[in-house]
């Protein structure tokens, strides 16, 4: 099985934007080829998956995870958009299939604490989730066990939406989140959604470490030259 090394988190960059790339918008038809095409430019691939009632979509499985798994070395982060009833059974199918850091959603809160304990034992990197809608000040109680922090900025298992308004101000708020809760380790902070070309930078400009990319990198005309852009924010 390929794995990256235990200290990946540390290890990505600070000096530019992470490259977290959505397996959602690869082409799935040809899903070996295409990761093999953007792997120079991975720090690490996002994997979404949806029950159909946390979330509209019906995303991934953890088979599909194991595939990838056998064909990348980089981090899989696989975000987790189903029911507090299914958490935990999802979280161990996941981590079997070789998932290196796992995002429950805040909205999880009757079992956040008892998933969180579940992937400390199997090894795997934690992250929490904020809907759009859901106050910021939620994730302070989880923050200082947390590896990744994410900001969704359009509504929950939708493609193709505009950013919210608030994007921005919630970012700068997780910020102050993160630096006041007294972690010792590195926690990331990411922004999902409504991922543009006029709206990466305002991203990063509110303190957004990582943004999910999608169609902005796999549909690129030019993907080396996106991927300058990008670092260079």
């Amino acid at each position: 099985m390929n794995k990256p090394e235990s200290n990946w988190i540390i290890d990505l960059p600070k000096n530019r934007l992470i490259a977290e790339f959505s397996v959602w918008s690869a082409d799935l038809t040809r899903l070996a080829e295409d990761l093999a095409r953007i792997d120079s430019f991975v720090d690490v691939l996002h994997v979404d998956v949806a029950d159909g009632h946390f979330a509209p979509a019906m995303l991934f499985f953890p088979d599909l995870v194991a595939c990838v798994r056998k064909i990348s070395s980089r981090p899989i982060h696989v975000h987790l958009m189903v029911a507090d009833s299914i958490i935990l059974p999802q979280i161990e199918q996941f981590a079997d299939a070789g998932s290196d850091l796992m995002s429950i959603h805040v909205e999880n809160e009757a079992v956040a604490d008892e998933a969180l304990d579940l992937l400390a034992r199997r090894g795997v990197a934690a992250g929490m989730v904020l809907r759009v809608e859901t106050p910021v000040e939620r994730i302070a109680r989880f923050a200082s066990r947390l590896s990744f922090v994410t900001l969704l900025g359009t509504a929950i298992g939708v493609k193709g939406q505009s950013l919210n308004e608030q994007a921005g101000v919630r970012l700068q708020q997780a910020q102050q989140i993160i630096a006041d809760c007294g972690a010792t380790h590195r926690i990331v902070l990411a922004a999902d959604g409504g991922i543009r070309e006029h709206t990466v930078p305002l991203l990063r400009q509110s303190g957004a470490e990582t943004v999910v990319l999608g169609s902005l990198a796999f549909n690129a005309p030019s993907l080396e030259e996106r991927m300058a852009w990008l670092r260079a924010l």
